[in-house]
């Protein structure tokens, strides 16, 4: 399977008064495409970071970012990103948010089709008849739905995630990963999710990459062969409990490696 991100010997710093403050230090990455890849590591270690580079909205000092085989020098329309903020227009309803992304990547569209479109992945989510209200008469659980919607509504290349449920409680962050899970199968997409639950990582993930402790590089790669339906009941089965301690077990090494963290 062609990879459809390929991050190569990526070096990164940010400049500060104190002088550059080293992020990432020869990154390697290669997601194929139709993945769903969990990135885990210490906080501050350069995960979101990777998602700007890979969006093009910020450069490397050193190395390649490739996406579908093109080098990425700029932002880039076709990366759907979700945040964990899912920051909405409060004076647009949920469905003219939704369709927002089409009428930036495609004005020429008729209406109705994007209309159709939003629509159809409304009722995917569980919002069909929300679709006229504004974000503010949603829950916190029901906004991260429409978020999502409109991460995948203009068929990105790859989706971005950036801790999109780390402010649920734990119900409704279970319930978005079932939702994850049912899109993939009606709506396949590259994914690159960043999180600190390796629960999360486990479930949603076909592999998990640990980053190292900043500045950081890839500490360690676990290959998730779990059925694609998978439930939440495959969380407390023996073999997830081992994956979990095995993820657990290299961050701790991550967070070792890096006295800043402590």
């Amino acid at each position: 399977m062609a990879n459809l991100i390929d991050i190569k010997g990526v070096t990164h710093a940010y400049r500060t008064k104190a002088g550059p403050l080293p992020v990432l230090r020869e990154l390697n990455i290669a997601v194929p495409e139709g993945e769903f890849c969990a990135v885990v590591g210490p906080s501050g270690c350069g995960k979101s970071t990777l998602t700007r580079l890979v969006a093009g909205l910020m450069k490397p000092d050193t190395g390649e970012v490739w996406l579908h085989g093109e080098l990425v020098k700029s932002p880039r329309k076709t990366v759907g990103m979700a945040f964990q903020n899912p920051v909405m227009l409060e004076w647009r309803t949920i469905l003219q948010n939704v369709i927002l992304p089409l009428e930036i990547v495609a004005p020429s569209m008729p209406r109705a089709q994007k209309e159709a479109r939003a629509m159809d992945l409304l009722e995917m989510v569980g919002l069909a008849g929300f679709e006229h209200k504004t974000p503010s008469q949603l829950s916190g659980g029901m906004r991260q739905r429409a978020s999502l919607c409109r991460a995948i509504v203009h068929k990105p290349d790859v989706l971005i995630m950036d801790e999109p449920f780390g402010a649920l409680d734990n119900f409704t962050r279970e319930d978005l990963w079932q939702t994850m899970r049912d899109l993939r199968a009606k709506e396949p997409f590259t994914c690159v999710l960043i999180t600190h639950d390796l629960r999360e990582s486990v479930f949603l993930g076909d592999q998990v990459i640990v980053l190292s402790g900043r500045p950081a590089t890839t500490q360690y790669v676990m290959d998730v062969a779990l059925p694609a339906d998978r439930t939440l009941d495959i969380l407390y089965t023996p073999e997830v409990a081992d994956m979990l301690h095995i993820l657990r077990d290299q961050i701790r090494i991550a967070q070792g490696r890096d006295g800043e963290l402590h």
